[in-house]
């Protein structure tokens, strides 16, 4: 009686690749489909990479405001008023020369100087009876420090929206 062999062993498939007949590798349908499948997945990364790197800023911007607000109160507690709209921030790094000049300043009263926000703008900083204090700011608060979020310009929605120390 015969053996009737039906694979032989030891190759994928039973083909012997020394035979020619044997085909080895992916289609090309199937490395397009594992290279599409790899754009959408590092797409969706990037997307959320984005997100993230939003609310970083805006989060960066909202503790600042907090660091400068602490420091604030550090300048009216020496200086027994806070800066004029017109020293600014820049006062609570180095004693303003603008009128009137602090007798009892103290400072500085950062850990370093006063940067830009995290989109590249300046911060502003209003004291309460400026013509230009904000509408919507509580009227019995001494100041506003503002940050006006990625496009730089007051008003806006989300990256745009404004980031305020009274809110």
């Amino acid at each position: 009686m015969k053996k009737i062999r039906t694979k032989k062993r030891g190759y994928p498939n039973g083909k012997d690749p020394r035979q020619g007949n044997y085909c080895s590798g992916f289609t090309f349908i199937e490395t397009l489909a594992v290279l599409a499948i790899g754009a959408l997945l590092s797409a969706g990364a990037g997307i959320s990479a984005a997100r993230i790197m939003e609310l970083a800023r805006e989060t960066s911007a909202r503790q600042t405001l907090e660091h400068y607000k602490a420091a604030m109160q550090s300048y009216y507690l020496d200086c027994g008023s806070f800066p004029t709209t017109e020293q600014g921030l820049a006062a609570l790094w180095t004693k303003p020369t603008l009128v009137p000049v602090p007798q009892n300043w103290n400072g500085p009263y950062l850990d370093k100087e006063v940067k830009p926000d995290p989109w590249g703008n300046d911060y502003v900083y209003i004291k309460n009876g400026s013509a230009t204090f904000p509408s919507d700011c509580p009227q019995n608060l001494p100041y506003a420090v503002i940050c006006y979020g990625a496009d730089g310009v007051a008003g806006g929605e989300g990256e745009n929206a404004d980031i305020v120390s009274y809110k």
